[in-house]
Formats: structure tokens, C-alpha cells, sequence
């Protein structure tokens, strides 16, 4: 699929470093062999449109028989974003989907007014050596889709759209840019995309948004002719026209945004809400286990143990 042709790409040093509104250095969490780097939420800035949360998981190598077991627990007000590079994940949740995921597929799940889901290294993939590495994210549902009915959608790495020209190749995850749309409903205006670039390769952010930001997984780019390397994430200026280019060794980065959210949201473990009284009753709710009673249940196939509340 071909460059839109309405999409110029500028000049990187037309662009003043000024024009980055937040530089995150993620913080590392060792799970126990197994390392995150979280940028969002972020000391100075909670939120890039409705992405709330967004962990790099690995890179990480597991021997035989060893994988990652995430435990069923529970989520409310959120979509949740597995995107891999490497590895795959086993996906149960409590809609009834029961899902492997794999590199450049998407698995996204909402849940609304109340979901609880595991993911775990598949049985295959622990018959050998395996590694994982890839992006989990989460994105803030508006107000009026707090309480939705929780869903869950998979699409296959050939269903979601190809951007390529000019040492671009950009995947489109979840909403619209450049003049294409990826298949998973959207409750907000948002955009999210891998995009790999041969070195000195220049893109041109989508501008049509208003929150725009990006994670840089692999290599450096350059903004203004300030270089930035990998695992940092830039959180630019509204309305600014933005290009940026790849180094002498190529990258490869996460774009994401959307429109800006009317007004923070209340984050509790894996609660996310415009009240304090949500996340309680979804604590309560949790806390009581009585699973397929009120708004939580646990996953079929996945019912054996779950992650308690940790207070």
C-alpha cells in the first residue's frame, strides 16, 4: 500500500526542539527474571489521548518449560493493547474468548464495566527455548463507555493495514492515519502504529490528531537535529507539524495518540476511572469473589487461581 500523497514529509531541523512537550525516561521493573520499562503513566504526564498505560515487556529469554504466567485478575474502564515482536501469549478472559497471540497481531480487549483475563506462554512455545518481547498497553474509555458490555476482538497480522514507502513500513494497530483505518472498534479518536525506518528514513507524524507521541523500541531519530535513542519516549506539541528521522542505524517506534480527554482519570492497580467510587465498588466487587454474581468473573479454562487485591 502506497504513501498517502497528501502526506509531505518536512524537514526534521524545520522543527524546533521545543516542539517535544515531554521527554519520559521509562522506569525498570524486575518481575522476577523478567524485566518491564514503564512510560505511561508518567510523573509529568498521565496521558498521550486516551493511552493511559504503556509497559515494553522484555526483551526476555526463557528456557525450556519456563514462560510468563500473568494470573487471571480484573480490569475496569479500559481497553487493553497486546502488540509482540517476538514470543506469544495464550489469552483467556472472561468473555469466553481463549486466544494466542503472536508477533504483529492484535488482541484487544475492553472492559468496561468489568472484565478479568490471564495471559500465559503458550504450551508450544515452552516445548523449547523462547523468548518474548512486545508492548502492552492500556487506553482510557470516555465517560459515556465506562460501563460498556466487555468485548474482546482479534485480528490476524495480515488484517491490519500497511503503510510503506520511502524506508517506511508502518503497520496501523488501532484507529486512523494517513489515510488509512485499522478494523478494531475504536470508543475515542486514537491512532497507534509500529513503524520501522531504513536509516535516515523520514515520518512525518499524522498531524489530524491531537496528542501525538512516540516510543522509540529500536535504534535512534532525530528531532531538530537532537538525537533520541531507544527506550525514551517523546510527547509532542499540539498542532505542530512534526517529521522526524531515523539514524544511521534505522528504527523502529511506536506512534500513538489521539484526542485529548476531557480530564484525568483516577488509576488504581488495574482499575482506571473518572471517579474514586468506581474503582471502590470494583475493589469490593473483586475482594468478595463471587465470581459470575455482579460485574466479574474469571476466565473459562482459567478458573484455578487468580491474583487477590494487594491491600
Amino acid at each position: 500500500m502506497s504513501w498517502n500523497p497528501g502526506i509531505e514529509p518536512g524537514c526534521p531541523d524545520q522543527v524546533g526542539v521545543d516542539a517535544i512537550e515531554t521527554l519520559i525516561i521509562p522506569r525498570a521493573r524486575d518481575l522476577g527474571g523478567f524485566e518491564v520499562r514503564r512510560a505511561l503513566p508518567a510523573p509529568k504526564r498521565q496521558m498521550v489521548g486516551p493511552f493511559i498505560f504503556f509497559d515494553q515487556a522484555g526483551p526476555a529469554e526463557l528456557l525450556t518449560g519456563q514462560g510468563i504466567d500473568v494470573r487471571p485478575h480484573p480490569h475496569i474502564g479500559l481497553g487493553t493493547v497486546t502488540y509482540l515482536y517476538r514470543g506469544d501469549f495464550h489469552h483467556r478472559d472472561s468473555t469466553g474468548a481463549d486466544q494466542i497471540i503472536r508477533p504483529g497481531e492484535l488482541n484487544w480487549m475492553v472492559a468496561g464495566r468489568g472484565v478479568s483475563h490471564s495471559e500465559r506462554t503458550s504450551a508450544a512455545a515452552r516445548t523449547g527455548p523462547n523468548s518474548l518481547f512486545g508492548i502492552q498497553t492500556w487506553l482510557a474509555l470516555p465517560e459515556s463507555h465506562e460501563d460498556v458490555t466487555p468485548s474482546f476482538e482479534h485480528h490476524a497480522k495480515n488484517a491490519l493495514p500497511m503503510i510503506e514507502d520511502n524506508g517506511i513500513s508502518a503497520r496501523l494497530i488501532l484507529g486512523s492515519a494517513y489515510g488509512e483505518q485499522a478494523p478494531a472498534r475504536m470508543l475515542s479518536q486514537t491512532f497507534y502504529a509500529d513503524v520501522e525506518l531504513a536509516p535516515a528514513a523520514r515520518l512525518p507524524m499524522p498531524d489530524e490528531h491531537e496528542d501525538r507521541a512516540i516510543y522509540i523500541v529500536d535504534g535512534s531519530i532525530s528531532v531538530a537535529g537532537q538525537e533520541f535513542a531507544a527506550m525514551q519516549m517523546m510527547v509532542f506539541r499540539p498542532g505542530d507539524r512534526i517529521t522526524v528521522a531515523a539514524g544511521e542505524k534505522g528504527a523502529r517506534i511506536m506512534i500513538l495518540g489521539g484526542a485529548t480527554f476531557s480530564g484525568p482519570r483516577y488509576i488504581w492497580w488495574n482499575f482506571v476511572a473518572s471517579s474514586k467510587e468506581r474503582i471502590e465498588e470494583a475493589k469490593a466487587e473483586w475482594r468478595a469473589g463471587k465470581w459470575g454474581e455482579g460485574r466479574f468473573d474469571l476466565p473459562i479454562g482459567d478458573r484455578g487461581e487468580f491474583i487477590p487485591l494487594s491491600d
